[in-house]
């Protein structure tokens, strides 16, 4: 698959802008600041329904304006599709496939793609959180109705923190504690469900990410997941920046029947703990993924070198896994302002991973930036527009 024709009508800085796209690499060239990430956040946002940049999609709404479109004409063999998606400031967003309404969850079914950008960085670096978004959207470019498991999921645990909240203030009476009762069940049924996908996800990253690895960082440090669940350790007085709460997940651990029973006896465990702070303290909303290199947690160990190689792999993993699946071809590959944080070696090893992917985007302030081999097309981006292609 690749994207034949890019529109954009009010997205960031963007009044109108149209945009002719081909297979192979096309780079976007034009100093900090004009709108070349800009132009690939918009297709990520029809990839995984969600920014790289920002938690809010108003702020991707140029400012004085209700709303932004992002159209994407896609093309596979003989086969085109036109996807758009409107982001609206003041009601709901609304996507489009082929003109028919579909709902805005479900873009990810009709368009691949991976971004890979320096805010990567905090993959490795960051908060727990952002480990869950990023194996999270990965789940959902993978089986898109897994969206619907997660929204349920995130749901239960807001009206159930509600009646955690109000059992709390009002002295924990019978009919408030039966009510929870039911509320368990939901999340264990969902929260199950998200932790047995996500096992099996990180168990499919652990080849292609190693080989991935390798590729752009010219050694093998043993790179590998695993999770920590906290329904296993059931700590749930634990801070959200703490990896230590939970317990590692073990394949015996991991499937049915057990997981759910394991999930119950958590959720008793920490039933207290959990009226007395008003939060639901253990499930996959509070899990960890662990990094590792050389059987070293990455964060806190790994160099500046070796937590960009790892993230990158990350991305280029995922790349492999949706090209795996997908019926439709390749994801679209892009990579936004990586180079110019890239030695030569690791330049030309990183285009020698991506160059046999259908359509491959890139960012760069200046052409020095990107490997001559790649052949890259270029089009020119200055204050919000396209001036050469």
């Amino acid at each position: 698959m690749h994207v034949k024709r890019l529109s954009l009508t009010d997205f960031r800085n963007y009044r109108d802008a149209e945009l002719e796209l081909e297979p192979g690499v096309t780079v976007f060239i034009g100093p900090n600041g004009q709108g070349k990430t800009n132009l690939v956040e918009s297709l990520g946002y029809l990839a995984t329904v969600g920014s790289h940049r920002t938690s809010t999609d108003q702020a991707m709404i140029r400012a004085g304006q209700d709303a932004a479109i992002v159209r994407a004409l896609l093309r596979h063999s003989e086969r085109e599709l036109l996807v758009e998606v409107q982001l609206n400031r003041g009601a709901a967003n609304r996507a489009q496939v082929n003109r028919s309404a579909i709902r805005t969850r479900d873009l990810p079914r009709y368009f691949s793609s991976v971004l890979f950008a320096p805010e990567d960085l905090a993959l490795v670096r960051g908060e727990p959180s952002i480990r869950r978004r990023f194996i999270d959207e990965l789940l959902v470019q993978r089986a898109p109705r897994l969206a619907g498991v997660q929204s349920d999921y995130a749901r239960v645990v807001t009206q159930r923190n509600s009646l955690l909240k109000s059992a709390r203030a009002q002295n924990l009476k019978a009919a408030q504690l039966t009510t929870l009762d039911i509320w368990d069940e939901r999340l264990v049924a969902l929260g199950t469900e998200l932790i047995e996908r996500r096992a099996d996800l990180v168990g499919e990253l652990a080849d292609p990410l190693r080989a991935s690895y390798q590729a752009v960082a010219g050694v093998d440090q043993h790179p590998r997941i695993s999770q920590r669940l906290t329904i296993l350790g059931a700590a749930g007085d634990g801070d959200e920046t703490d990896a230590s709460a939970g317990a590692l997940a073990t394949d015996a651990g991991m499937a049915g029947e057990d997981l759910a029973d394991q999930f119950r006896a958590a959720l008793a465990t920490v039933r207290r703990k959990e009226l007395e702070r008003g939060l639901t303290l253990v499930g996959p909303h509070r899990d960890e993924l662990l990094f590792e290199l050389n059987e070293l947690p990455a964060k806190g160990y790994a160099s500046h070198g070796e937590s960009w190689s790892f993230a990158l792999a990350l991305r280029l993993a995922s790349a492999r896994l949706l090209r795996e699946d997908s019926v439709v071809g390749d994801p679209v590959l892009v990579l936004d302002d990586v180079f110019a944080e890239l030695d030569s070696g690791r330049r030309r090893a990183l285009a020698g991973a991506i160059s046999s992917f259908e359509q491959v985007l890139i960012t760069a302030a200046v052409l020095e930036d990107v490997p001559e081999e790649l052949g890259a097309r270029m089009v020119r981006i200055r204050s919000g527009e396209v001036v050469t292609s």
